[in-house]
């Protein structure tokens, strides 16, 4: 027989036991939705980080460091380490090596690289806005060009361009509470305000004989001029209020300075000590034309390690794949559930139509073609059964699509589940090849029947 007459006379077949054959492909499709979902699942969440990094990073930015353990997970306390001043110890009693002003420079002076700007820490004891007195206290930032910033008030410049050093970004997590301590009447009132950030220079403790010298020339009033710490006030006009958006990597809970500022704030805080000028890292702008996967190796060979735009997205992806593999696997374990239905329904289907099998062949229809018969009548369950968990997997997927997007605060335009047509076409045609496989046994049973132990079956 025709390949073509087989296929129909397997559909004409399955018809005739409509429930079972519905009921056998509802339990692939329980496996095909799983598998369509995830699929979905995966590809919005790789296309909205893609865009996520594509539009807010610049894509020739670098972050170096000069202690590669802070890449590579390997940061550990160590009980005992040879004495590094350029080294920092956290909090955890890590030790990680620091950035300093030379090797700053020797990054600047490449041909290869358009500007650098370290991690400057720049520490306000105190601001105040405008000419209100209310003193508040809160993180400032350096503001980081190489990263999109998104406002609700004013205006900031576009991406890998600084704002000017006397200028300012508040953002929106502060409105709340100026406004409640009657600084501003609204958000926008922040806009053009003046903001002063007051910084106070780390000092040494003076000696005893330096306290008694400055009682001695001036009494109490210069022991506490000697003991109180520099102050120095910075002023900037607030010229936007950030906010977190739906492209944005992160929200950022701080005053946003110019790296220039942020440099001058923080040698001042830092001048005399061990911290002046040593940073735990900086961003480099590769030049336009140079490749930063080129750059981050060229570095390495001068010993400073970098990531790169694309290694951060290699590390989303990463993340990503391991839950779409997860959410996979149990749709991988309803299938091979659904194997052994189409197996059993099969063995039915054969023990059912014995005498049919023995007249097919004793009319002249080889045992092969009895078994391509029941192959195909496989192939047909597991078609549908993939076609139906598509179609519930799309549709619902189209219908909730909104719902996500607004919950998770994607934005407009963007989608956590997009379906991707030839990943399930290709799905839809393993799972057609994997019902085959699974009515090769029935098929084999039924091609090897015996026609005249077959017609006499009752």
């Amino acid at each position: 027989m025709k390949t073509i007459d087989i296929s129909r006379r397997a559909a004409r077949s399955l018809r005739s036991a409509k429930a079972r054959t519905l009921l056998t492909s509802l339990a692939i499709a329980v496996g095909a939705f799983t598998i369509t979902i995830s699929l979905a699942a995966g590809e919005g969440a790789r296309q909205y980080a893609d865009k996520l990094i594509g539009s807010n990073i610049n894509p020739q930015a670098l972050f170096v460091v000069k202690d590669e353990s802070i890449f590579n997970g390997s940061v550990q306390q160590a009980p005992i380490r040879e004495y590094n001043p350029d080294a920092t110890t956290t909090a955890a009693g890590v030790t990680i090596k620091r950035l300093t002003q030379a090797d700053i420079d020797t990054i600047s002076a490449r041909d290869d690289v358009e500007y650098i700007i370290p991690t400057y820490t720049p520490d306000a004891q105190f601001m105040q806005f405008g000419s209100s007195n209310t003193k508040f206290a809160a993180s400032v930032t350096t503001y980081d060009r190489s990263v999109l910033a998104e406002t609700s008030s004013g205006t900031l410049p576009s991406l890998g361009v600084e704002i000017k050093d006397d200028q300012a970004t508040v953002p929106g997590t502060f409105v709340d509470t100026l406004i409640e301590h009657g600084v501003v009447k609204n958000e926008a009132d922040l806009i053009g305000m003046s903001v002063s950030l007051t910084a106070t220079k780390a000092t040494a403790t003076p000696t005893s004989e330096a306290i008694t010298a400055a009682f001695a020339q001036g009494g109490q009033a210069a022991v506490e001029a000697l003991l109180r710490p520099e102050e120095k006030r910075f002023t900037f006009t607030v010229v936007g209020v950030t906010k977190k958006s739906s492209t944005a990597l992160s929200s950022v809970n701080a005053i946003q300075i110019s790296s220039n500022s942020a440099r001058e704030m923080t040698e001042f805080t830092t001048q005399g000590t061990a911290e002046y000028q040593k940073y735990l890292g900086a961003t480099v702008i590769a030049k336009q034309g140079v490749d930063p996967m080129a750059l981050k190796d060229s570095l390495k060979e001068s010993h400073f390690y970098a990531q790169t735009a694309k290694d951060l997205q290699g590390v989303v992806f990463t993340v990503v794949d391991t839950l779409q593999g997860i959410v996979l696997g149990f749709g991988v374990i309803a299938l091979i559930a659904s194997v052994f239905g189409i197996i059993n329904t099969q063995y039915i289907s054969v023990l059912e139509r014995t005498r049919e099998i023995g007249l097919m062949k004793a009319l002249g229809m080889r045992g092969r073609s009895v078994s391509r018969l029941f192959q195909f009548e496989a192939a047909w369950i597991g078609f549908l059964g993939g076609l139906i968990g598509v179609a519930i997997a799309v549709i619902a997927g189209l219908s909730l699509n909104p719902w996500i997007t607004e919950t998770l605060s994607l934005g407009e335009g963007n989608a956590i589940l997009i379906f991707v047509p030839i990943p399930i076409v290709i799905m839809v045609v393993a799972l057609i090849v994997i019902a085959m496989l699974a009515g090769w046994f029935p098929a084999r049973k039924a091609a090897k029947l015996d026609p005249i132990e077959a017609l006499r079956t009752e």
